[in-house]
């Protein structure tokens, strides 16, 4: 949920929570998404209404999802969410502008060079560093130690307060962490009743990875003209594709998408040079040229992507733990399943498990202008989330559902301003053993609540509900958690400092220079060994002196 998280990017209808994350996330995100996930029914505190009659006004700007519908009468500018938080807490909410998700970061970027900031906006963390340094954002050292509720402090140090730290500079707080858990891990999503049919096992080395897609290929069960053994879309190293992408692939072969690793020596290297990254490539180029990664998938984003897995085309695809959400598009219809799909842990290439790659649990910051008038405003917004999104009452479900209070599938959590998920969870803990129990007593949360109630109303016969079902019920995405965070079986990104000025200068020139690279070598339009040129000139472009500064802060920061 990072949430969001990461306006999670939720791809269907039905999804009337972010699912996470997106991670938020997160944002695996379940971005704030997709992520961490956000529940969709908020409350409010008995305590945290308007303390006088005295109503303030904060602006923001807001992307318009396209799975975000309004009640009846209803707008971004009149809204039950917006009259709830004036109501509650004595903050009014404007937009100062309203853009497509697709080309809200892009305004974000406009809005920051013209020096148009409205009171706050959610940011990332070159931009953080960039306001930062441009005198254009406020220290928010002292507003938030006066105003955020102690509620609102340990939510968001449940980590011991590595994302606050990562807002702030020379002891200064420049942002909010849009916050999500970290520990949610991408999977392998397969057709199970295609591995029945054909008398397959169960994926769980790479070996038996390409043996399922050869085998999907050449005997076609999904009975089309062709068919593929895996999905990707056109940014599978984008860490917003939670589906259709290609990270956990890598992670497959010990691989790691631009994280900082331990180089063996105390030191901290890039993983986008490391020599597991050409041998996984070396393997989709294998792939690619038996036929077994759509020729076209370079200009197909998600959805187009996976119109495969919808249309039985392609009965593979790494994801998120959101992922369900969007394979129920095909797996259920007319009110019957008709795709059957396991979730299984990334295979490894050899004996050693796959470790999946995590982040700390936040890509991007909520940042106060320096020009506003009122940014107390902004933390009380901020308190009533972390009420709302946790511990909801009844009246004010309003929050997530709109002013009926009534889950309808709208994504109506959305029209909350300032979201912040949970930096830790136990869902996959809980929510299996209760599904599969049907013992609802040893619920914790919210979100294991809704969760619950929506796997259960599958159980019994609600399909609509299949999604939910395969991420929280037993042997879903959520179940394989527990083990890989016992066991450290993750790799997680040792830097966590703000952007070095040679990233700011450089790292999009470096990672546009690997994506032209990878996929040249993964279509065949190249051989392999052009990845040993491409980390020559990686190091020329920038990444030594990145290198130089990365490990001078990991010094400074062990």
């Amino acid at each position: 949920m990072k949430l969001g998280r990461k306006f999670l990017l939720i791809t269907t209808l039905i999804v009337s929570v972010a699912l996470a994350a997106c991670g938020n996330n997160a944002k695996e995100t379940e971005k704030s998404s997709p992520s961490a996930s956000p529940s969709a029914s908020a409350g409010s505190s008995a305590s945290s209404g308007a303390e006088s009659g005295e109503v303030i006004e904060v602006s923001t700007v807001s992307p318009s999802d396209p799975y975000l519908k309004f009640d009846e009468g209803e707008s971004w500018e009149k809204n039950s969410v917006y009259d709830a938080y004036e109501k509650d807490v004595g903050v009014k909410i404007t937009n100062k502008w309203i853009a497509d998700v697709t080309q809200f970061k892009e305004k974000v970027k406009i809005t920051i060079a013209s020096d148009d900031l409205p009171d706050f906006l959610m940011v990332n963390a070159t931009q953080l560093k960039e306001l930062t340094e441009a005198d254009m954002i406020m220290d928010l050292t002292e507003l938030y130690e006066q105003y955020a509720t102690d509620e609102t402090k340990k939510f968001l140090t449940m980590d011991g307060g590595l994302q606050m730290k990562t807002a702030t500079f020379d002891g200064k707080l420049m942002g909010i962490p849009s916050s999500y858990n970290p520990y949610q891990y991408q999977n392998l999503y397969v057709r199970t009743d295609w591995l029945k049919e054909l008398n397959l096992p169960e994926p769980k080395t790479m070996a038996d990875l390409v043996a399922v897609s050869e085998a999907f290929k050449a005997k076609n069960p999904g009975g089309k003209s062709t068919t593929y053994g895996l999905a990707v879309s056109k940014n599978p190293f984008s860490i917003e594709t939670g589906v259709t992408g290609l990270r956990a692939f890598l992670n497959g072969y010990h691989a790691y998408e631009n994280i900082w690793i331990d180089d063996g020596n105390g030191g901290l290297v890039n993983s986008d040079i490391q020599p597991e990254v050409k041998q996984a490539l070396a393997a989709l180029q294998d792939m690619f040229k038996k036929g077994l990664i759509d020729p076209e998938f370079a200009v197909k984003d998600t959805e187009k992507a996976a119109e495969l897995l919808y249309d039985d085309g392609i009965g593979m695809v790494f994801g998120a733990t959101w992922t369900p959400a969007q394979l129920v598009k095909g797996a259920v219809k007319d009110g019957k399943v008709v795709q059957e799909w396991g979730v299984f842990p990334i295979p490894s290439v050899d004996g050693n498990p796959a470790r999946p790659q995590i982040g700390i649990g936040v890509d991007e910051y909520y940042v106060i202008s320096k020009k506003a008038k009122h940014p107390e405003g902004v933390i009380k917004l901020l308190n009533q989330w972390i009420v709302v999104d946790n511990h909801p009452t009844e009246d004010q479900k309003v929050y997530g559902y709109g002013k009926d209070r009534v889950e309808k599938g709208s994504n109506y959590w959305l029209l909350n301003p300032l979201r912040v998920g949970k930096q830790l969870d136990n869902n996959g803990e809980i929510l299996p053993k209760a599904i599969e129990t049907k013992d609802a007593s040893i619920l914790q949360t919210q979100d294991q609540k809704n969760r619950y109630e929506r796997a259960m109303k599958f159980v019994d016969g609600d399909t609509s509900m299949w999604w939910e079902y395969l991420i929280s019920g037993p042997k879903g995405a959520f179940s394989y958690g527990p083990e890989i965070q016992k066991n450290k079986q993750y790799m997680q990104n040792k830097f966590y400092g703000a952007p070095t000025p040679t990233m700011v200068d450089r790292q999009e020139i470096l990672t546009k220079k690997r994506d032209e690279v990878y996929f040249k070598i993964i279509m065949n339009q190249v051989s392999v060994d052009e990845f040993d040129k491409f980390v020559e000139e990686w190091k020329k472009l920038g990444g030594d002196e990145i290198t130089k500064e990365v490990n001078e802060w990991y010094s400074a920061n062990k």
